[in-house]
């Protein structure tokens, strides 16, 4: 109800503003701190509903803040995003397929990067 004015975000782009500012904030933080730091006008309920279902999903913690939760995310954003490509990797059969198309679509320096950390670098 009060997100009738709100402006409507696909709900992966609204799980990655909230994200962003767990990670600005550096410390946990609750559902009502998350919405002012998202300066919209989305309802507190719904950026609650955005907290659960990443915790649920395991890319936030929480702990007990009064009778709620403050939350913070699990990995930083490299991390997150390592993650995310896994388990693109895992759902496919063909893996060799997945990660040749994966490669063959990099820029020549990230090419470059990849290159190096499999040969034991470190960027």
């Amino acid at each position: 109800m009060g997100d009738t004015n709100a402006e409507r975000l696909p709900s992966g782009e609204l799980e990655a503003s909230v994200l962003a500012a767990l990670w600005a904030a550096g410390g946990p933080l609750t559902p009502g701190q998350v919405q002012e730091a998202l300066n919209t006008s989305h309802a507190r309920t719904t950026v609650t509903t955005i907290l659960s279902r990443l915790y649920e999903k395991g890319t936030v913690s929480r702990t007990r803040a009064g009778r709620g939760y403050a939350y913070l995310p699990t990995e930083d954003a490299s991390g997150l995003t390592a993650r995310r490509m896994h388990s693109e990797l895992e759902r496919n059969e063909d893996r060799g397929a997945v990660l040749s198309r994966f490669v063959s679509q990099l820029s020549d320096e990230d090419e470059r990067i990849l290159r190096s950390l499999l040969e034991g670098g470190t960027e």
